[in-house]
């Protein structure tokens, strides 16, 4: 089995989608395989202002028991921060 020398180079492509490297490691007239691996593009969600982003979420009205319930639930998230 051959062994086989591995370069890993990072550049930029160029004008006219070329990529060019100079790897004085291999031997001039050598045929090689070259991979290129390029990140994926981030894709970013747009950025809406906080009182829009609250706005777009659904309107609910809570009950009183329910008011009620989440006054608890609060209120012992809170008292657990003491213990």
């Amino acid at each position: 089995m051959a062994t086989a020398t591995a370069v890993r180079v990072r550049t930029t492509v160029l004008p006219g989608h070329r990529v060019q490297f100079v790897a004085p490691e291999l031997t001039e007239g050598t045929e090689v395989e070259v991979i290129a691996l390029a990140p994926e593009p981030t894709v970013q969600a747009p950025r809406l202002p906080l009182a829009e982003l609250l706005r777009s979420f659904p309107h609910r009205q809570l009950t009183a028991e329910e008011w009620a319930e989440r006054d608890r639930e609060f209120q012992e998230d809170r008292d657990s921060w003491d213990r």
